[in-house]
């Protein structure tokens, strides 16, 4: 399985790059389908969402699909799935986004699409492929996500935790100092990532990709 895990998309040419470098199709031949879903449940501003779109656009693909996979039933979000050679899960809220990958059967039908297509995550989306934290470390990070007493569980298809927006403004715990006091509580490596970082993953092997700042433990 390929995936290419980022905290906000395609925002700059080394990750836009690595797209290519795992479909190992030009950018007229991607074929792109983007799931919006963890959107769903976020309130005010959505000029983020916007902005990630049009990094898509901006790179030229053949066609650029929205599949809610919330809003729809299977049998209209799977052949349009089935269609891209590359699906794409946006930020928003990442327990809400567990529970409707979980609800909607799509949980087992990933790695079945996955093994002749390329998952790239955005934030939310890239969470969800990987482990989540244990609640009490995600609610540190993460105090407003809206984290229940019983948490959903991700995909775990990534032998990592995922953290998004590496010293973000809008995200003021998600820092080095914060996550490195985590340190005896993981049981697997944590990476976090600011929006111009992203992690190229092929064959379990993980390689960052950063024109910016990113950090392992």
């Amino acid at each position: 399985m390929k995936f290419l895990l980022t905290s906000a998309g395609l925002t700059n040419q080394s990750i836009a790059r690595a797209v290519l470098e795992l479909t190992g199709l030009d950018s007229k031949e991607t074929k792109l389908a983007f799931v919006p879903t963890a959107v769903n449940v976020e309130n005010g501003d959505k000029s983020w969402l916007i902005d990630d779109l049009l990094h898509f656009k901006e790179q030229g693909y053949k066609s650029i699909d929205i599949v809610d996979i919330a809003a729809l039933p299977q049998k209209i979000w799977q052949p349009r799935l089935e269609a891209a050679n590359v699906i794409c899960f946006g930020g928003g809220n990442e327990q809400y986004l567990a529970y409707v990958v979980r609800k909607s059967g799509f949980k087992e039908l990933l790695p079945v699409l996955l093994k002749n297509r390329v998952y790239i995550g955005i934030s939310a989306g890239s969470m969800l492929v990987g482990h989540f934290l244990p609640p009490e470390l995600l609610r540190l990070i993460f105090p407003d996500n809206g984290l229940d007493e019983k948490p959903e569980s991700s995909l775990g298809l990534v032998a990592c935790y995922f953290v998004p927006h590496l010293n973000s403004p809008h995200f003021p715990q998600v820092r080095k100092e914060v996550l490195q006091s985590m340190r005896n509580k993981l049981s697997l490596p944590l990476y976090a990532l600011d929006d111009q970082s992203a992690l190229k993953i092929q064959g379990g092997r993980i390689e960052v990709i950063s024109e910016g700042q990113y950090l392992k433990i």
